[in-house]
């Protein structure tokens, strides 16, 4: 008896789907999030982002332990991985700093906060006139929604994928994950987290065009480097939240850059 196909979820489907429901939930769990975000105890929203930080830093290891995965051995030679994820960070943080990318963020994000204040029906009452705090608050939900969102293997295979024509299967389950995180993330930081939706099309648009125009997906390893070291920038985030320390992880951003092509380095020069 021949095996049953393999059904992948629409696939055919024009490249960006996958995408466009994924904004979608992250959108919907935002709105209900902020709804009742305002109702809770500042006593009920710290335990939420504790919870968050906690969650975060348990999808954090699991990303993180991609530095162990087989492919990537293989490709750049066993106990180098750890290496390549280090030289990433180093690389990719001095650059950043010196770029101050944490700090142009923070700008762009504040004013973007300050427009919203003006209109009411975006942003609470209590949240307008908290000044400084809230301004913080939009800061710290925006960009940690935004990392935990756009960082990890689901964000990369799943748009490729979706570029490609594979399916949308990936990026369908991070939809459902992120629509849950969001009405967490939005009901302790407000709607920082709903402009997040915004980050997610951008990263995910970008790596599903990638996807459409290379018409193959990345090499594992490559992919393996990438995911291990944002999983150490998700530490970073997480510990954000549960206030241990502010690590400025915007500025490690360009080390998501840095791995595949350091990766890539290292398999030419072996």
């Amino acid at each position: 008896m021949r095996p049953a196909p393999t059904v992948t979820l629409m696939e055919g489907a024009f490249p960006g789907l996958g995408t466009v429901i994924n904004v979608a939930t992250i959108v919907i769990g935002s709105l209900l999030g902020m709804a009742v975000g305002h109702r809770l105890p500042d006593r009920t929203r710290s335990v939420v982002t504790d919870c968050l930080g906690l969650t975060t830093l348990l999808m954090a290891g699991l990303s993180a332990a991609k530095v162990t995965d087989a492919s990537l051995a293989s490709a750049v030679g066993a106990g180098v991985p750890v290496l390549i994820v280090l030289g990433s960070l180093l690389i990719g943080g001095i650059t950043g700093s010196l770029m101050r990318i944490e700090g142009h963020l923070e700008s762009l994000a504040g004013v973007v906060q300050a427009r919203l204040a003006r209109r009411p029906k975006f942003v609470s009452a209590k949240e307008t006139g908290q000044g400084h705090a809230a301004r913080e608050r939009f800061i710290e939900g925006w960009l940690s929604a935004s990392l935990l969102f756009c960082v990890g293997p689901l964000t990369i295979l799943g748009s490729l994928s979706d570029g490609l024509g594979k399916g949308i299967d990936q990026l369908t389950l991070k939809a459902v994950l992120d629509g849950f995180a969001s009405v967490a993330f939005a009901s302790s930081f407000g709607i920082g987290v709903l402009l997040s939706a915004v980050s997610v099309a951008v990263v995910q648009g970008l790596l599903t065009l990638l996807g459409v125009l290379l018409g193959s997906m990345l090499p594992e390893a490559h992919i393996a480097a990438l995911t291990a070291t944002g999983g150490l920038m998700l530490v970073g985030i997480s510990f954000r939240l549960l206030r241990i320390r502010e690590i400025p992880v915007g500025d490690l951003l360009p080390a998501l850059i840095v791995a595949p092509l350091l990766t890539q380095l290292v398999v030419i020069l072996r």
